[in-house]
């Protein structure tokens, strides 16, 4: 029996493949939390954390295929300094390493349609096309599945949808509701994903996939409100503003704007199915009525969790993309930071380096200590572990990474787990904006760099 491991599991697609294939496919799931499921005892599952490559490495281990279904929408920090699409690329970057050293055969991921204009795409798109991009930038074939809207039990657009129904009787749409799109029925995208596994011919390919029907929001809409049997007015105005749309979805469906607001900005995009498709699947379709019924009186695969052993507080994550055209690796920006942050504060601050290790020290007073992990290092990633200083409440949580990716077209520079020994509010408004400052002054010290 062949091995699918799945990042992302417990998310909507994922439970859903789960429930599907379970007896078809030796399935590892992976989650942050514990997790301990008896309605699929045969499913193993294993604790992970994706931001840490050693972790995502050893998760990764006897499988043969990998399917990716994960997007950072949702803070996994008390503060997370950076932007979705940056983590999103860190993520990406850490389980194609993954997958490259655990000899997986192939990975599937689900992204998004692109637009037909090659510029201009929504942040949301963006980061989907750049994750995939990563992904295949190492040696595992990749193949890229991409959709709109997936409706079924559990779905988190089309939740918005049917919230959106339920308390407004009157929606006043702004322009981008009259986007079309061709929404794909769960069932449907199951079976796409069945297909691709182990598929040579769809190896390095990436294939845009849609439902049957092509209709626009205001559609989707009109005809959820005809099903759930409620009476709405639905109109368009042309005065909404993006910002506007975006407030008054996440007030009215209960979720918060950091999460739908890359969801809204995708919507003013054409969503539908390019012709000539470089393979053609063997899936029936599944009318969009149907699909909709099913989202609305179905229940979702239920995964029950485990809350992990009890964390540290106060942590914090920073996730940096720094521009890197003078082409340097990883390796020289990690040498290079320590000999210029002095420079920035007029060498009150300095550094002290050597071999195996390196401290930031102002008047003698060493405020962060971080050792170099050379095991675990290389020209594409430089390791360090956060051991100790006065700004450093513990000396064996959190670590500071310098990494090279999609072919170093981009440094990431990226704190994880660390923890602030000042209490939170001083260091929230302190040192945490110095650190966010001093990372800026830092890319645009790169971006100065000439070609090595």
């Amino acid at each position: 029996m062949e091995s699918i491991v799945i990042a992302g599991a417990t998310g909507f697609i994922g439970r859903w493949f789960i429930h599907q294939f379970h007896k078809k496919y030796k399935i590892i799931a992976l989650s942050r939390s514990k997790v301990k499921s008896e309605t699929y005892p045969d499913v193993e599952w294993r604790s992970v954390d994706l931001y840490s490559l050693s972790s995502t490495t050893a998760a990764l281990k006897g499988a043969d295929y990998g399917l990716y279904l994960v997007h950072s929408m949702q803070p996994s920090t008390r503060l997370n300094q950076g932007s979705f699409e940056d983590t999103d690329l860190l993520l990406a970057d850490n389980f194609g390493r993954a997958a490259e050293r655990c000899g997986l055969r192939q990975i599937v991921f689900i992204g998004g349609i692109l637009p037909k204009q090659t510029s201009g795409y929504s942040a949301h798109l963006k980061s989907r096309y750049e994750t995939e991009q990563t992904l295949a930038s190492r040696t595992v074939p990749v193949t890229a599945i991409r959709a709109g809207i997936i409706v079924g039990p559990g779905g988190s657009s089309f939740n918005i949808i049917e919230k959106l129904v339920k308390r407004l009787p009157v929606m006043a749409c702004p322009q981008w509701c009259k986007s079309p799109s061709q929404p794909i029925d769960i069932t449907t995208m199951l079976k796409i994903l069945d297909e691709s596994f182990g598929n040579e011919k769809l190896y390095n390919k990436a294939v845009e996939v849609g439902g049957a029907n092509t209709l626009t929001y205001m559609e989707l809409l009109g005809k959820t409100s005809r099903i759930m049997h409620r009476k709405r007015f639905i109109f368009s105005v042309p005065f909404f503003t993006l910002g506007f749309s975006k407030l008054w979805v996440a007030l009215f469906s209960n979720s918060s704007i950091a999460f739908v607001s890359p969801l809204i900005e995708s919507l003013r995009h054409d969503m539908r199915i390019k012709p000539n498709q470089p393979y053609a699947f063997t899936h029936p379709e599944v009318d969009i009525d149907e699909s909709i019924r099913r989202a609305l009186h179905e229940n979702a695969p239920n995964i029950e969790r485990r809350t992990s052993a009890k964390e540290e507080k106060n942590t914090v994550r920073s996730v940096q993309r720094l521009a890197n055209p003078g082409n340097k690796p990883a390796a020289w920006v990690a040498e290079a930071y320590p000999k210029w942050l002095p420079t920035l504060f007029k060498y009150i601050l300095k550094a002290r380096s050597t071999k195996d290790e390196t401290s930031f020290q102002l008047f003698g007073v060493k405020l962060l200590r971080l050792k170099y992990v050379e095991e675990r290092s290389d020209q594409e990633r430089k390791l360090f572990f956060i051991v100790g200083g006065i700004l450093s409440k513990r000396g064996d949580h959190g670590w500071l990474e310098f990494r090279s990716v999609l072919g170093n077209r981009y440094i990431v520079a990226a704190i994880h787990e660390f923890v602030p020994a000042l209490p939170w509010f001083l260091y929230r408004y302190t040192q945490a904006v110095i650190h966010l400052v001093v990372m800026k002054r830092f890319n645009t010290f790169l971006s100065n760099q000439s070609v090595s």
